[in-house]
């Protein structure tokens, strides 16, 4: 007698146990589980890539310091001053080293505010 109730309640359990586990695999397996996964794995993979951009930039600029010494640069030198693009008033271009179109003497404009983006939609 005792020996049948220990095995039932030995079958129940273990059917309980496989229940659970079958249905833990199941929702791991539907469609929103698997896109949340793969969005986890996703930010997990970017993190990592981005740590590692950073610690080869770390490195590249601890080398470049160890080659300026030794090479006996000063890294104090001034870079020499950046470039302000002309731009011309009154719609006038340049072409082969003379301007026209509507004016004989364009004026040029610095700092303009034309934009020279090429990706800029026109």
């Amino acid at each position: 007698m005792f020996r049948r109730t220990f095995w039932f309640t030995a079958g129940a359990a273990a059917g309980v146990w496989a229940t659970t586990k079958v249905n833990r695999k199941l929702r791991q397996l539907t469609p929103e589980s698997l896109a949340a996964q793969a969005a986890n794995k996703a930010l997990e993979t970017g993190h990592r890539l981005k740590d590692f951009a950073l610690d080869v930039r770390d490195g590249m600029v601890r080398r470049e310091a160890e080659l300026g010494e030794m090479l006996g640069l000063n890294a104090d030198t001034e870079l020499p001053a950046p470039r302000h693009v002309a731009a011309l008033e009154n719609g006038g271009h340049a072409q082969h080293g003379t301007y026209q179109k509507h004016s004989k003497n364009p004026t040029y404009v610095e700092r303009s505010t034309y934009s020279y983006n090429r990706n800029e939609d026109h």
